[in-house]
């Protein structure tokens, strides 16, 4: 009987600790302004568990070539220049053969492939020899994004996956690639594996050496509530978003959740958050540090409701204060003394009838 009725008082005081008002913080519009605010719907979407790695731009294979002789001579004119287009078959260097004529016949050298000149290693007049490379053309159509992955997280990696590659040379752009090959070979100076991405490069933004860093999708979940990891606060034991109020204008709830998975964008929330919330995006890190807020709960609802609140918010009836007897009269019939005094009356009748039963035997 004890156990009974100290569960039933938990479970009553619990409910009624856990009916207390959210946090709010209610701004006026100067105060979303400076602060930044800004919000985002929250939908059910598609979830993506990412893998982060950096690596580099390189050079797509086959897509290199140099420009040589078979045969020895003088360079008579070079019609080619260091990062200038040059197109396949285009005439890049006439030179003077050292074959038996008078003159000299001449001899033209022909670019292999359509591309930027990436290196010149001969000047007019300078002699040339059969095994010396005169020039270096890139073809930067396409490229290799290679993603540097840590040795331990490869095994998640898979041909067909694809990622999203910036390149911080080139900002506000992403490119979006498949994995075209992991490495047969693990560095062991860097403990990474090599994961290669085909990249479209038709206007030649990407060059072979720039930085790049990779979000890979190593997975999805579908149909859950995400956020930015921007609008994410507090620490790991008491994650927390701003909510924006449905009723009151520029007012902010700070609402705990809890989460699940997370990438270099967003975070998964399993529960706390609901179908059309509107949570802070931005602006949320120094909602924390606004206090109250600049305006109070009483002046928000009476712009709201075009009519005058009391001070915790409450509504104004016209009615004379109530005296302290009817005070605790209210109270006395509040829901949660209610059900405690219906509770207590039943143990009451159960004892009772249990003391009856035993006078009788």
């Amino acid at each position: 009987m004890k156990t009974i009725l100290c569960l039933l008082a938990s479970s009553l005081l619990s409910t009624s600790a856990g009916a207390g008002p959210s946090k709010t913080i209610i701004l006026d519009e100067n105060g979303v302004k400076n602060l930044r605010i800004e919000t985002e719907l929250v939908e059910e979407t598609t979830f993506e568990e990412k893998l982060f790695a950096l690596g580099e731009i390189a050079i797509y294979p086959g897509r290199r070539a140099v420009i040589s002789s078979r045969i020895p001579g003088r360079a008579l004119e070079v019609s080619i220049r260091n990062d200038h287009h040059v197109e396949k078959g285009q005439t890049a260097i006439l030179m003077e053969s050292r074959q038996p004529g008078s003159p000299p016949p001449t001899v033209a050298l022909h670019s292999p492939i359509s591309g930027l000149v990436s290196q010149t290693h001969i000047v007019v007049g300078e002699p040339i020899d059969a095994d010396k490379v005169l020039a270096e053309v890139l073809d930067l159509s396409q490229v290799y994004a290679i993603a540097r992955v840590p040795q331990q997280l490869a095994g998640q990696l898979q041909q067909g996956q694809s990622a999203r590659i910036s390149v911080p040379a080139v900002e506000g752009k992403t490119f979006q690639a498949d994995l075209e090959h992991l490495g047969a070979v693990a560095d062991a100076e860097s403990d990474t594996v090599e994961a290669a991405f085909r990249v479209e490069n038709p206007d030649l933004t990407l060059r072979p050496g720039m930085r790049a860093e990779f979000s890979i999708v190593i997975g999805k979940k579908e149909g859950v509530f995400s956020v930015p990891r921007a609008a994410l606060q507090g620490d790991a034991t008491n994650r927390f978003v701003y909510v924006k109020d449905f009723e009151l204008p520029n007012a902010f709830v700070k609402t705990p959740v809890v989460v699940g998975s997370m990438n270099a964008d967003r975070v998964e929330v399993v529960s706390g958050l609901l179908p059309a919330d509107e949570v802070v995006t931005s602006g949320g890190y120094s909602l924390a540090f606004a206090g109250g807020g600049t305006m109070s709960l009483k002046e928000a609802l009476d712009a709201a409701h075009g009519h005058e609140h009391a001070e915790d918010g409450s509504e104004l009836t016209g009615k004379p204060s109530k005296t302290p007897s009817e005070t605790v009269q209210k109270s006395e019939q509040s829901p949660f003394w209610m059900i405690v005094s219906g509770c207590l009356f039943v143990l009451l009748v159960i004892v009772a009838v249990r003391k009856k039963g035993h006078r009788a035997e």
